[in-house]
């Protein structure tokens, strides 16, 4: 935080100059203070809930981010319209940039942040580790310097000996990062790298550390004011990510012994005040099998995962941020700060994690969650979310729609209700990572606390295993269908009814279930027969599978929520379908089912096609190969970008292109088709 009179002033309206989940949190907070809040929006955002809750309103500009969140002009003058005398940063956008701290600065508006100068220390991620060897601090070896020549860098690389961790030296957030394995792959990622650093963060310098391959993500949250104070209120394990990206969070972080708690934390703040740190910060970490920790990076910002610390420690760090921006000094000294119970975080995002986690779009067509009904204490279960109901979550932006947080007595018993939040939790209308967050949660390795920062991709055999249905799920689902199809068959008269109606007779339908994955080729061996047979429809259904036959009811219970009993044991479970896909969670995970009447099977298998569509909105990064060049099977044809991050499109088979559809810089929609293939004879 700036060291000028106007930031010790308190102020009575606060600007938050972001978006989404975060703009909301820090207006839930101030509103509490007494504070008058102002949001900004693009275009975009025009109806976001970040929006419709704040006091005022003021659009910045187009949806693109560096027309609208990233115009430092265009914030300053909002804050000024609206008589704003702070400004909140949230995460990411402007809050690590030093020059919007600057033009804070001169405007006498204050800024809910550190100072430029701590920010400049920080953001060169180069120069702060030699900040951070001065104050004692461990590093990863690795190489931080200035020349940036490409085969100056692979030899450093190559000193280092592979893996090796490419970063970009003014990044953040896993944009421009790469792990690069073998020497052949490092000019590949180096390109990758660079030109997300450039989109990013306007900035193509590079640095290389050490990978080390079974570390653990250890970060400590400090918290220093303008009086010369300063605090860590302990540590998460944000070891479980997924391109570089945090998915599930924890504090305390598993198996800390008090001696390095107090190490760490005590080298988190040694690090904040050698750069003259002021509100809140995280230093990162890197812990080792063995219990040696190295830095390596601090966030100069409030972090996503900061309310697992909240859970922990009881306090409002949004509101801390707040008062020591008014000049006031910590609320609490160090040993009055304890640890009771444990918390988890998970990010609930719009992506697929079945089609490499491609972004989503779409309107949200339901998103709620039945406390009452999954039996869960609100005292215990939070839902920090920038969407509601209706909202459409576009293109432009990170995907991330919410934070669910528990807590718990213990770490154990905080698994458990998020276990079942995340069971309760509903989503409609775009595809989401709920039911990738519950598989994680529910993972042996997992709930043993085994964690390091591979872990997905070292259990993705497991994780991304084809799911084995138990016969309690095939009848779930098979009640599910057999009384829809009981309702559409619904009439006064026998002979309008297509349901296998007969006369003097049990009322029987034949229903398939199988995969959503194999719904459209009809593996054979991995179809299942369901016979449902019931006198009238007042009856319970008599289901046969496999030779075995189950008594079942169905009872629509509030919402979503029903209740399936076979053989006389009854379960609770949130149902939906999505077309002929029956949908059901509980706290032991997500089972999708595709059903359809057994006559209306097709045993044709659909031809592959010869073009290749774009997965997601976005803009097109690069065309990688010539029209009419011969490529192989996986060789890269075009990149990407959406959402900050980019994906590249791949040959499905030997074959050469014969045109492009799109050039670089070109925005294509979900759905489009990019390039015209033609498979090899």
């Amino acid at each position: 935080m700036s060291q000028t009179d106007s930031r010790t002033t308190p102020f009575d309206t606060l600007l938050v100059a972001n978006r989404g989940e975060i703009a909301c949190r820090v207006m839930r907070t101030a509103r509490a203070m007494g504070l008058r809040t102002v949001a900004v929006y693009s275009d975009a955002d025009a109806n976001a809930r970040h929006v419709r809750e704040a006091d005022e309103a003021v659009r910045l500009g187009p949806a693109a981010a560096r027309e609208s969140y990233l115009k430092v002009e265009a914030v300053v003058e909002a804050a000024k319209r609206t008589g704003a005398g702070a400004i909140h940063p949230g995460y990411g956008f402007l809050s690590e940039n030093g020059a919007f701290v600057q033009a804070l600065d001169a405007a006498g508006i204050t800024f809910v942040g550190p100072p430029a100068s701590a920010i400049a220390a920080m953001g060169d991620k180069s120069a702060a580790k030699a900040r951070m060897a001065n104050a004692g601090v461990p590093l990863v070896p690795g190489y931080h310097g200035d020349d940036q020549d490409d085969a100056l860098l692979k030899s450093e690389a190559d000193k280092i000996g592979y893996p090796v961790l490419l970063k970009a030296s003014a990044g953040g957030g896993g944009k421009g990062m790469r792990v690069v394995e073998a020497p052949e792959q490092f000019q590949a990622a180096l390109d990758g790298c660079r030109r997300e650093s450039q989109a990013a963060f306007g900035d193509t310098r590079m640095l290389i550390e050490k990978y080390l391959t079974q570390p653990r993500h250890v970060e400590v949250q400090v918290f220093c004011d303008s009086h010369g104070n300063g605090v860590y209120l302990f540590e998460r394990d944000c070891s479980v990510q997924r391109r570089h990206q945090k998915v599930l969070e924890e504090a305390p972080a598993p198996g800390m012994t008090a001696e390095l708690r107090r190490e760490m934390g005590e080298a988190a703040v040694r690090a904040a005040k050698e750069i003259g740190y002021v509100g809140a910060g995280t230093v990162e970490f890197l812990l080792d099998k063995d219990g040696s920790f190295y830095f390596m990076e601090m966030n100069t910002r409030l972090q996503v995962e900061h309310p697992v610390t909240e859970m922990i420690t009881g306090q409002d760090l949004v509101e801390w941020q707040l008062r020591v921006a008014m000049g006031e000094a910590l609320p609490l000294q160090q040993e009055e700060l304890t640890i009771t119970g444990h918390s988890f975080e998970a990010r609930l995002y719009a992506e697929d994690p079945e089609q490499d986690f491609l972004p989503a779009t779409g309107r949200l067509e339901r998103f709620a969650m039945d406390l009452k009904g999954a039996g869960l204490d609100p005292r215990q279960v939070r839902l920090d979310s920038g969407v509601e109901t209706g909202d459409v979550v576009s293109m432009h932006y990170d995907p991330m729609l919410a934070k669910l947080i528990v807590h718990g007595d213990d770490r154990d018993q905080a698994l458990s209700t998020l276990n079942r939040a995340l069971a309760a939790l509903d989503v409609q209308g775009v595809v989401t990572n709920r039911a990738f967050l519950q598989r994680l949660a529910t993972h042996p390795a997992f709930r043993n606390a085994e964690l390091d920062t591979r872990f997905i991709e070292k259990n993705e055999a497991t994780l991304f295993a084809p799911k084995q249905y138990s016969i309690e799920e095939y009848a779930g689902a098979a009640l599910i269908g057999l009384n829809q199809l009981a309702r559409e068959c619904e009439s006064d008269s026998p002979w309008d009814r297509h349901d296998g109606f007969r006369l003097n007779a049990p009322h029987t339908i034949r229903i398939s279930l199988c995969d959503p994955s194999i719904a459209q080729v009809h593996d054979a061996e991995g179809v299942v027969v369901v016979e449902g047979t019931r006198a009238s429809g007042a009856d319970p259904w008599d289901l046969t599978i496999g030779g075995e036959t189950l008594t079942a009811r169905l009872q629509h219970l509030e919402g979503d929520a029903v209740a399936v009993t076979l053989n006389g044991h009854r379960r609770r479970l949130q149902a939906r379908r999505d077309g002929n896909v029956v949908v059901m969670v509980d706290p032991r995970g997500e089972t999708r089912l595709f059903w359809r009447r057994i006559d209306a099977i097709d045993h044709g298998h659909h031809e592959a096609e010869s073009t290749l569509t774009a997965p997601m909105h976005g803009t097109v990064v690069a065309l990688l190969v010539e029209a009419g060049q011969k490529v192989e099977k996986g060789m890269p044809l075009m990149v990407m970008e959406a959402m900050k991050m980019e994906h590249t499109m791949t040959a499905p088979a030997d074959g050469h292109v014969e045109s492009f559809h799109f050039n670089a810089g070109d925005t294509v929609g979900q759905g489009d088709v990019l390039l015209e293939f033609a498979p090899a004879e």
